[in-house]
């Protein structure tokens, strides 16, 4: 055989393969993959991309493009999972699009935004597949470049809870030469973050200190709006007790930070209270000399994150450790 047709033999047998890997890939779903509990599939797709983080942030599109940028977006932080279906051919995405509106609706959910591709137009779909974190893979194989040469359309809703609000991204598009009508659902269940996981400790502590000149503590618990220091709050003050113990040169300013809820006067002022309540104990409790900390409270002049959702104001109320 010549070296001309051997190539037209891989070619072909590359194709094939191509072809045989894209049905079957259709035809099941990818391993340890599901529904999501809250949204069922619309019948006959399956799942070819899934991806759930136990928390995670997520940036909703609420609004069209101007500038090259999206005029209008909100940040979440929570459960996010993922789904990518390829439902069936002979289905259209506008019928697709109204199933999943209708049944959302039914459920609930209030629609936040939605559009098509002729209203919001190509790069607008560049910036949802871009503006999240997705998984490796998700890019070019799930919603990638081939849809914007299709029909898509896009709604962003949200689900009011007691136990957390519910947000969904859903896109629904033709996928180029597959011609399959892909479904991209993205489902934000937002929750505080797990805490307790890491445990403060003096070593860190003083690392850190080392290192930047302070350390933030989230173990200093108090009731909103109160200075009281909280009983569940003794492991990170012994563990600070302890990093001044070791070392005895070591002099702190204990900061007081809050978020920015109610006046700048309450939480300037509610800050100092409970900066100087952790130093009493400290004194008080522990045997710490008082001229080794200095009491300060800077209330909302210092966030580390934005106080837009409560998970960011809570990163914000923190006690904070400054080397003098």
């Amino acid at each position: 055989m010549g070296v001309k047709n051997k190539k037209v033999v891989y070619l072909l047998g590359v194709v094939l393969l191509t072809l045989l890997t894209v049905g079957s890939v259709f035809a099941q779903d990818v391993g340890g993959s599901k529904d999501h509990p809250l949204i069922s599939r619309f019948p006959g797709s399956s799942i070819t991309r899934y991806d759930m983080k136990q928390f995670n942030e997520y940036a909703v599109p609420l609004g069209k493009m101007e500038k090259g940028a999206l005029t209008k977006s909100q940040k979440l932080e929570g459960t996010v999972t993922q789904i990518t279906y390829a439902a069936p051919k002979d289905r259209s995405v506008l019928e697709i699009f109204r199933n999943y509106e209708s049944a959302m609706k039914n459920a609930g959910f209030v629609t936040l935004f939605s559009g098509k591709k002729n209203e919001l137009g190509d790069k607008w779909l560049d910036k949802f597949t871009g503006a999240t974190e997705r998984p490796v893979g998700y890019g070019e194989a799930a919603l990638g470049t081939q849809l914007s040469q299709s029909d898509f359309r896009f709604m962003a809703a949200k689900l009011t809870r007691a136990e957390g609000d519910v947000y969904v991204a859903l896109c629904v598009a033709g996928f180029g030469w597959y011609q399959y009508p892909l479904v991209q659902l993205d489902i934000i269940e937002t929750k505080p973050m797990e805490t307790g996981l890491v445990k403060v400790n003096a070593e860190a502590m003083a690392k850190e200190i080392e290192l930047t000149g302070h350390v933030s503590i989230y173990g200093i618990y108090f009731d909103t709006g109160k200075t009281d220091v909280k009983p569940q709050s003794e492991e990170a003050l012994a563990e600070i007790a302890k990093l001044l113990t070791q070392d005895r040169t070591l002099n702190l300013y204990v900061v007081g930070h809050t978020d920015n809820v109610g006046t700048l006067a309450s939480n300037m002022d509610l800050s100092k209270r409970r900066a100087e309540a952790v130093v009493k104990v400290l004194v008080s409790k522990y045997s710490i000399g008082t001229e080794r900390l200095y009491a300060a409270g800077v209330g909302p002049l210092s966030p580390v994150v934005a106080n837009k959702i409560e998970e960011g104001r809570a990163k914000n109320r923190r006690v904070e450790l400054v080397k003098q």
